[in-house]
């Protein structure tokens, strides 16, 4: 069930979930009574061993699929929402600018109304200089960024992102990430992104939400209590390595409760 919140002050709940529970054909249960709050400004890293509902979670806040039992509470009506899934799902027949157009052409906007939108999502992406490429000409890392561009040309209030980059050779994850927090910076959404990686958790997040499998729940939340913005200097500073270790130690109860 989806519901509207009262509006809130700042740093208010954006989005609530509420003994949420999802079962699947009758038997499976993927997740069992998870309660999670993102707030305005909050990056949300769901982390936990694969099988532990963290997808579940994240398409049932994206509305993508109903909960069996518990409810879904947006702050100020309907969900103003970008998606990036694990696979860049771009278009292979259309250029870059026309796949970041998709979500404001299915509004019913035309390209010309929206070229200044398009043309600032990919500057911020990195890829002013390739609006008229397509799909097959980029590297995964661009196709990435596509992907990114066209879940922010809407200015949504919340991006959910399931593992953008887990397909990705490590230097390019890590500017990635470092790109990423840049631009959660410059439009101020709420973040929440779903991970296997600590490290990744750690570098990104101000919340880590440690979850268990079988069935899917909440173990533990962890603030990252680092300032930001953050630099190469965190990823090898003392208080990152401190924030690994109690994520990596987290997680590894996480699977001793599966």
């Amino acid at each position: 069930m989806r519901v509207a919140a009262p509006q809130g002050s700042a740093r208010a709940p954006v989005v609530r979930m509420q003994g949420v529970g999802k079962t699947f054909n009758g038997t499976v249960v993927a997740l069992r009574d998870m309660d999670l709050t993102a707030r305005e400004g909050d990056f949300i890293s769901l982390l936990g061993p694969s099988g532990c509902g963290k997808s579940t979670a994240l398409r049932l806040i994206a509305g993508l699929i109903e909960p069996t039992r518990g409810r879904i509470e947006w702050t100020g009506g309907a969900p103003d929402l970008g998606v990036v899934f694990q696979e860049p799902t771009l278009m292979p027949w259309a250029t870059v600018a026309h796949n970041v157009w998709l979500p404001l052409r299915l509004r019913g906007q035309s390209f010309d109304a929206v070229r200044a939108d398009v043309e600032e999502a990919l500057d911020l992406v990195g890829l002013a200089d390739f609006p008229d490429a397509y799909p097959r000409e980029l590297s995964g890392g661009m196709k990435m960024r596509v992907s990114i561009a066209r879940a922010m040309v809407t200015h949504p209030r919340v991006i959910l992102m399931d593992e953008p980059f887990a397909a990705l050779d490590e230097i390019t994850r890590f500017k990635l990430n470092d790109d990423l927090l840049a631009l959660k910076e410059k439009i101020g959404c709420t973040v929440i992104f779903v991970t296997h990686s600590v490290f990744e958790s750690v570098f990104l997040s101000d919340r880590i939400v440690v979850m268990a499998a079988r069935p899917g729940r909440v173990i533990r939340e962890l603030a990252v209590d680092a300032p930001y913005p953050r630099s190469e200097d965190f990823r090898t500073s003392a208080e990152y390595a401190r924030h690994t270790r109690a994520a990596t130690d987290a997680l590894h109860d996480a699977m001793a409760a599966a």
